[in-house]
């Protein structure tokens, strides 16, 4: 148990540099221009216009790095500072998120699982911590509570997996199409490049939080099934 402790605060801590360094990165390039001088949602429209796609519709949302594709409305939601902003950072998130919108009218497997599995996880999450909670309390009377949370709790793990390369490989359409459009150089291609992979980070420290949070319940149900 000890070494479950100490796996999760290392994870935690490199939560929070990931995250701090997310920002860091962010704020930086945010003060670098684009070259071509376009918005997050301009540079959003013609990547989805070159891409031949024209159904789906460019949105401002509030907030700071609240930028999510929407494939149930097919809307790219851009946060309030990427939707304006001309920078090397708006550019690359644009870019990012109209990535998902390519692999969506493309059929991309992995986004096709990850949008399967949106149901279940949008209910697991509404009842998972009291299920956990109460199969904690009533494992020794009715341990099957707890092993049906852990269940539930296994599918928010997979569904961070399956995202690891629905992100990455939006980000890899993304960085391919800002340079063959010509909307960054030479100059800053690797900035755009260092922004993403820095978002990237945060995905694959969530995925691996979700596994050791899931292996501790497992842990516990083992223990109270030996008791």
């Amino acid at each position: 148990m000890m070494t479950y402790w100490i796996l999760f605060i290392s994870i935690a801590v490199i939560s929070w540099l990931v995250s701090a360094n997310l920002k860091h990165k962010f704020e930086k390039y945010s003060e670098i221009p684009l070259p071509a001088g376009l918005t997050g949602k301009e540079v959003a429209e013609k990547m989805l216009h070159d891409n031949g796609i024209y159904d789906v519709t460019v949105t401002s949302t509030p907030g700071h790095l609240t930028d999510h594709y929407n494939p149930m409305n097919k809307t790219v939601n851009l946060s309030e500072p990427v939707y304006s902003s001309n920078s090397i950072a708006a550019a690359a998130v644009a870019a990012h998120e109209c990535g998902h919108a390519v692999q969506h009218a493309r059929g991309y497997a992995p986004l096709k699982m990850r949008s399967a599995l949106v149901p279940i996880v949008s209910f697991s999450s509404s009842i998972l911590s009291w299920i956990l909670l109460g199969g904690m309390l009533m494992l020794n009377t009715f341990p099957q509570l707890l092993l049906f949370g852990i269940i539930l709790f296994a599918m928010t793990t997979l569904f961070s997996f399956i995202t690891l390369p629905v992100e990455i490989n939006a980000s890899k359409r993304a960085l391919v199409w800002l340079s063959n459009a010509g909307l960054t150089n030479i100059a800053t291609q690797d900035k755009a490049e260092d922004a993403l992979r820095s978002a990237a980070y945060t995905y694959v420290v969530a995925a691996l939080g979700s596994l050791a949070t899931l292996l501790y319940y497992v842990m516990i149900f083992l223990g109270g099934r030996r008791e």
